[in-house]
């Protein structure tokens, strides 16, 4: 080898040894500069005052180290399944949460792959909608998960558009080393959270109960559970629900004041009785998909029903008392630990409900107890074993002629009843020392002077030990207006007796006025009677007529006369109310209802079942005493009262059991399952009148497919008065095929056939005449 080429040979290698070194300072610093940035990250999280602070310090190193525009640093939530930022550099300063499986974040998280985007836009990871929302364009996107020591990928960091060029690989293995440096300090900060939320919630559910509990109103206690509840779970909605054991059924109540309203359905229907009945909790992220959710309210309300948990009250006996259910939890499904609270929750509110209940049916009870004194027209005082009278209703007062109340109550009754009253205050004591009853009848009593009559009644009063709490005095007036009242009401409607006292003879004297009338009849009542013979036939009609008259009185309408065993009855005399002819269909369908509540009763007993028959007709009647010397009789005559008895009479022709005219038809406020089954000439006029059945007593059972059959029904009606006889027929037909035992479209089948082979007048209307009452 030349001298030469050893020189040149030696250079090379020195050339080498040199870029060798200057690699191995280079290196050398990148990780003496890495190191003391590594220990800045650490010094500079661990000086942080609060984790959100800690946060955002570990981001502005990232994003001034990569030199990018903006980095986000997401946490994963086990809880919800979702990645969450609180701390953003740049325009975001709002906590933002995805779901972990979502982006470009998600993807990193769930793989566990560190990315590098240069062309965000064209990268089908990215999530390009919060740009749109912001106005931020992103350019390029790196990405790495934040791993433990373990692997546990806990979160992802993500970096934004650097400021100059593109992302590199080393950019890349540094945000690795800087994620890695804060790994602990980050999951660290993370359990320090969850203890510091979870003692929160502690100190919080433990405050919340302490309110709640303190509250004794029901209604008001309700609204408390169900706000907290819906709050502490972060639900939608939430209700209540409590056991009544007397109805078993489930009911809520809302509102406040004077407008409490109650939701109630039996306690074995919905999500809310299946968990009541079974006492186990249900958790349903898909209501849709649960065959034991009902979506009607949905449809009803237009609310929409995603995810339900429901979980039993059970009190201290282990009874299930009620329970709780929240609707639609903010961001995903209920998850184990909602469960748990709501269950915790429930179990320390169980006795507060339990107390309020009793409160409330205490104060229900003293509430009607109150309201029936004072509803009473007897009067009522109570006197306490120190012979102090308690209390006095108002009708007490007023046969006492004392106007204030208060004039009454806090005196000795040896002191209020003295003078010529001072037998009633010895009478009172030895009630109060023997606790035996007393009852003194036409008694005269003086009233401020004024002789009155009284019928008196002296009670002991007894806790539940059978320990004297004092005594009750019962007092009824029986003066001459309330006694002739009282012997008029045996007879006639209570409130026709007092028009009468108040308005004297005038409102007997007669008088032309628009009513309804109502016609009833026993079906087949001649067999009956032969078999019942004489007694049973009068324990038979004294039986129905009290279940038909309460039906008759509580519409407000008078039994104008028991006829054999038929009814005549009124309404709008001699007291007219804007609804009379509402209230007399009313009052029909319900003695139709109980007729047949009786038939099973009759049936139980091995007795026949009975049917009958209505008609209803609305017309000007004469109204008055009407009669001899000797006998009168309050009743209603007119054309108005024949047509009724002949729509009852008709009910037979039409296999009907309530037939109403057109006049009353007209009149209804209300709406009815009614159809239009006739015009008639009946027997004696001449004019045409509408005739109609109304079916509301019918179910489902009794009368399938009702409002179908309606509807061929009044098809084939229209067919029938075209004298379409065929159209008829064929609708007829269908309805037939729909309830079979509809005779009344049978009736019309055999008309039109009837027609068919004799064809009407041109002139004919489809009037049919009746030729019988």
């Amino acid at each position: 080898m030349t001298e030469r080429k050893k020189t040149a040979a030696a250079s090379k290698k020195r050339s080498r040894k040199k870029a060798t070194a200057e690699s191995d300072m280079t290196s050398l610093k990148r990780d003496l500069r890495n190191a003391e940035l590594l220990l800045n990250i650490s010094q500079q999280m661990a000086a942080c005052e609060s984790s959100d602070k800690s946060l955002e310090t570990f981001l502005e190193i990232i994003v001034e180290q990569i030199n990018a525009e903006r980095g986000t640093l997401f946490l994963n939530d086990p809880v919800t399944g979702e990645l969450y930022s609180r701390v953003l550099i740049g325009n975001f300063h709002r906590e933002i949460r995805i779901l972990n499986t979502s982006g470009v974040a998600g993807h990193v998280f769930t793989t566990g792959e560190r990315v590098i985007i240069s062309n965000a836009y064209k990268d089908p990871r990215f999530d390009q909608s919060i740009d749109e929302k912001t106005g931020y364009t992103t350019k390029h996107i790196l990405c790495v998960p934040i791993e433990t020591v373990t692997g546990e990928v806990i979160g992802v960091a993500q970096v934004i558009n650097k400021k100059s060029g593109r992302f590199t690989k080393d950019d890349l293995e540094l945000l690795v080393l800087m994620t890695n440096q804060a790994t602990l300090a980050l999951r660290s900060m993370q359990v320090v959270e969850r203890m510091q939320k979870k003692r929160e919630q502690e100190i919080e559910f433990l405050d919340v109960v302490a309110d709640i509990t303190s509250e004794i109103k029901l209604t008001n206690l309700l609204a408390k559970v169900m706000g907290e509840a819906t709050r502490m779970l972060n639900a939608d909605r939430g209700t209540l629900f409590l056991n009544d054991p007397k109805t078993s059924e489930l009911y809520t109540e809302f509102g406040a004041g004077l407008e409490v309203q109650q939701i109630r359905f039996p306690n074995h229907l919905g999500i809310a009785g299946a968990v009541f009945t079974s006492g186990s909790s249900v958790n349903i992220p898909y209501a849709y998909a649960d065959l034991r959710f009902n979506p009607a309210f949905d449809k009803q309300t237009g609310y929409f029903t995603r995810s339900i948990l429901c979980v039993p009250v059970v009190n201290k006996q282990g009874t299930t008392i009620g329970v709780t259910q929240v609707l639609n939890k903010h961001g995903g499904s209920f998850t184990d630990e909602d469960e748990s609270r709501l269950k915790a929750f429930t179990a320390q509110i169980s006795i507060a409900l339990e107390n309020a209940k009793l409160f409330d049916d205490v104060q229900n009870m003293k509430n009607y107890n109150e309201s029936m004194l004072e509803s009473m027209t007897n009067g009522v005082l109570t006197i306490d074993s120190e012979n102090t009278i308690v209390t006095c209703n108002l009708a007490g007062s007023n046969i006492l002629r004392m106007p204030r109340i208060e004039d009454i109550i806090g005196q000795s009754a040896g002191d209020f009843f003295s003078g010529e009253n001072a037998w009633l205050a010895e009478r009172i004591t030895s009630v109060c020392e023997s606790q035996e009853s007393d009852l003194m009848l036409d008694t005269e009593f003086d009233c401020q002077g004024e002789k009155i009559s009284l019928n008196l009644t002296i009670n002991p009063l007894l806790n539940a030990e059978k320990k004297s709490l004092g005594t009750m005095v019962m007092m009824e007036d029986i003066s001459n207006e309330k006694r002739l009242k009282s012997t008029m009401s045996r007879y006639m409607d209570p409130k026709l007796a007092a028009q009468v006292l108040s308005d004297g003879e005038e409102s007997l004297g007669g008088t032309n006025l628009r009513a309804t009338v109502l016609f009833s009849d026993i079906r087949s009542f001649t067999s009956i009677t032969e078999e019942l013979g004489a007694k049973g036939t009068v324990q038979f009609l004294n039986e129905y007529f009290t279940i038909m008259d309460n039906c008759i009185q509580k519409e407000e309408g008078i039994v104008d006369k028991f006829i054999g065993d038929a009814i005549m009855a009124g309404f709008g005399i001699p007291l007219a109310h804007d609804d009379d002819e509402d209230r007399a269909l009313r009052a029909g369908i319900a003695m139709i209802v109980e007729m047949r509540k009786w038939n099973k009763e009759r049936l139980d007993r091995g007795q026949k079942e009975i049917d009958m028959g209505l008609g209803l007709n609305t017309d000007l009647v004469v109204s008055g005493n009407i009669g001899s010397p000797k006998r009168m009789d309050y009743t209603m005559i007119g054309d108005g009262v024949n047509l009724a008895a002949r729509l009852e009479s008709a009910c037979k022709q039409y296999s009907a059991r309530i037939l109403i005219s057109e006049n009353t038809y007209k009149s209804l406020r209300g709406t009815y399952q009614i159809r239009d089954i006739d015009k008639v000439v009946v027997k004696g006029k001449t004019e045409p009148v509408g005739v109609y059945e109304v079916l509301d007593y019918h179910t489902d059972e009794t009368f399938p497919n009702l409002m179908e059959v309606v509807n061929q029904f009044n098809n084939g009606m229209k067919h029938y008065r075209n004298q379409s006889w065929e159209k008829a027929i064929a609708a007829f037909h269908e309805a037939l095929n729909l309830n079979p035992t509809d005779a009344l479209s049978q009736t019309y089948i055999d008309r039109c056939n009837h027609w068919k082979s004799n064809p009407p007048s041109q002139d004919w209307d489809g009037v049919w005449v009746m030729t019988s009452k």
